[in-house]
């Protein structure tokens, strides 16, 4: 969610600060602010604003100068969005400045205790807490007062911290949300994303929970919060500085959009096996006698990433004949499930961060389960806890609303739904069919957005509505339900997705001409109760826009898709949902990239 940036080194800290900033701003936030210092300065200089960086920017003065500094971008948690809530927080003194992403759970019991011995806060955040306790601090080093601090909170936390007296290092901290550290020639540099980092330095260092670092121009080290030393090689990540641009598109959603071809060829590439009719999938670290052994696989995920584990389970169900569902891990997290030994459980995360599904991962190794990641960013929290899994290579994807990710996602959950299918039952002809089928997905996707300008113009026609319903059956109500979220994130139109079967048992009651339905209709085994669906809308006076594979008599009008497999058929018939989704928010003039009140990386509960 918030984004943190910070340096030192020789450069002026500014220009380097407020860029990382505008590299983090998909995140999705509401302030921005930064502070900055050198070994020769008096003391921190700092700026806040309100807004977005352009806004703190117009606010830093010319004469801004500093060779160390931290900065922050804000996603309300604790105080309405404002400039004396947004971050860095700064010490009465002016000599102590924190960022943090994260929330402190104890904050209001240990602001209590604070003004009680005479402290006055300044803002309405949690963070101001961790300023006066390390300011209060009587540790001589700056880390010891850190750690100090540290032993005090509750909650999860990445913070970066400053202090006039140490003006040759940044001391910085994780517990459950990222902080990634980029080594440089006589600099260094830390941010809570990879984007910030790139365009100075490829190597880099993950902090893991429970780990701090002292960063100084010329060095670096790592340590637990007790204060025993780590070992942290510096890994190079694979993204380029050029891979963040939006590539001559107007939007990032448009340009990731219009990636997903060669992205689907990335996740393949390297992993079909011809000679057996299956895939590679080494990481999973899952040979094929444990694979046998699995009697159930439980998905967890959250928004997008749930989303593509429902069309994940119905693939494992009907490749691998395994039983298989996916559930929101922030339920599954507080639920109390009972935890099997026979059951295989996959967490899904773009961001590999998401502090849900990390908890929930977390709370499942804790009781001995099997867990394997599918994820986007490498390195990341759950690629690091998880037992094994796969990166779905999907490249950067910037705009907050997952495109690219997802469809990714669904073509990883099926070449794991092969693997596990042919080392079960799945025959060396079914295998093969499925290969042949995902081959084929690439050149399909860029015949699917050689449509876009009549899915722009249909999109014209329904941006006035108030509410959309959207429906599938089987293979479909996963692709409504992700199509439906698509359109409430980035044109802010109520919409709602129902199996196609519940219709007569209560949604019907929704139908009027009013209200269009957005039918997703593949041409299987289901096709004429999905016709029927469509005459019960019909009968009421609805409008209907349906995706098929072939023109649909009842619907007032069809988006057509390229058939593939049946199994396959829903990773395609996303695609001209999420152009639907983005020409109704372009027509409505909508901040596509960065939607209201949402983040890309949801790092707090």
């Amino acid at each position: 969610m918030c984004g943190i940036v910070g340096y030192i080194g020789k450069r002026d800290v500014a220009p380097l600060l407020l860029e990382g900033l505008q590299r983090l701003e998909y995140r999705g936030y509401d302030s921005a602010g930064i502070v900055v210092t050198s070994p020769k300065a008096a003391g921190l200089k700092m700026v806040k604003a309100k807004g977005r960086v352009r806004d703190l920017e117009a606010k830093v003065p010319a004469r801004f100068k500093g060779t160390t500094g931290i900065a922050h971008t804000r996603w309300a948690t604790h105080g309405a969005p404002s400039d004396v809530n947004a971050h860095p927080h700064m010490s009465a003194d002016d000599r102590v400045a924190v960022v943090h992403n994260g929330i402190i759970d104890n904050a209001a019991e240990l602001r209590r205790k604070l003004e009680a011995e005479g402290v006055e806060f300044l803002s309405e955040t949690d963070t101001e807490v961790l300023v006066h306790l390390i300011a209060r601090s009587g540790a001589e080093k700056l880390e010891d007062r850190v750690r100090e601090t540290l032993r005090l909170i509750e909650g999860t936390y990445g913070i970066a911290v400053m202090h006039a007296d140490f003006p040759d290092r940044i001391v910085v901290a994780r517990n459950g949300s990222p902080v990634v550290l980029g080594i440089g020639e006589k600099e260094m540099f830390v941010a809570s994303d990879i984007a910030a980092l790139v365009t100075h330095t490829r190597q880099i260092v993950t902090l893991d929970d429970g780990e701090m670092a002292t960063l100084k121009a010329d060095d670096f080290r790592t340590y637990t919060t007790e204060g025993t030393r780590t070992t942290a090689e510096p890994t190079t990540v694979e993204w380029e500085a050029a891979s963040y641009d939006m590539g001559g598109h107007d939007t990032y959603m448009h340009k990731e959009i219009h990636e997903q071809a060669e992205a689907v060829d990335r996740v393949l590439r390297g992993r079909i096996d011809d000679r057996f009719s299956t895939v590679h999938l080494g990481g999973l670290n899952l040979d094929a006698r444990e694979a046998r052994r699995i009697r159930r696989v439980k998905i967890l995920g959250c928004g997008t990433s749930y989303h593509a584990g429902m069309i994940g389970a119905q693939m494992i169900e009907e490749l691998a004949r395994i039983p298989a569902d996916a559930e929101p891990a922030s339920e599954f997290r507080y639920r109390n499930a009972v935890v099997d030994p026979d059951t295989l459980y996959v967490a899904v995360s773009q961001s590999g961060e998401t502090y849900d599904v990390l908890a929930a991962v977390q709370e499942l190794k804790r009781k001995g389960a099997r867990v394997l990641g599918i994820v986007n960013v490498v390195g990341s929290a759950i690629a690091r806890e998880a037992d094994g899994g796969m990166y779905v290579h999907a490249g950067p994807e910037v705009c907050v609303v997952s495109t690219k990710c997802f469809t990714n996602t669904t073509v990883a959950f099926a070449l794991l739904a092969l693997h596990l299918g042919r080392t079960r039952d799945l025959s060396v002809r079914d295998g093969k069919r499925i290969i042949e089928g995902l081959r084929k997905l690439p050149a399909q996707i860029s015949e699917m957005l050689e449509q876009e300008e009549d899915i722009k113009k249909l999109a014209a026609q329904y941006a006035d509505a108030r509410s959309m319903l959207f429906i599938g059956r089987v293979r479909g109500y996963p692709v409504a339900r992700e199509a439906s979220l698509k359109l409430k994130e980035v044109s802010y139109i109520h919409a709602e997705a129902y199996p196609a079967s519940e219709l007569k048992h209560g949604p019907l009651a929704l139908i009027e001409p009013a209200l269009p339905t957005v039918a997703i209709v593949p041409d299987d085994d289901l096709l004429e109760k999905n016709r029927a669906a469509m005459e019960e809308i019909k009968a009421r006076s609805g409008q209907i826009l349906a995706v098929a594979h072939q023109e649909q008599e009842k619907a007032d009008h069809t988006i057509v898709v390229p058939k593939n497999e049946d199994e396959l058929d829903p990773i395609l018939m996303g695609i001209p949902l999420q152009l639907l989704a983005y020409h109704t928010a372009l027509a409505l003039g909508r901040d596509i990239d960065k939607p209201r009140n949402l983040a890309k990386s949801v790092t707090v509960e």
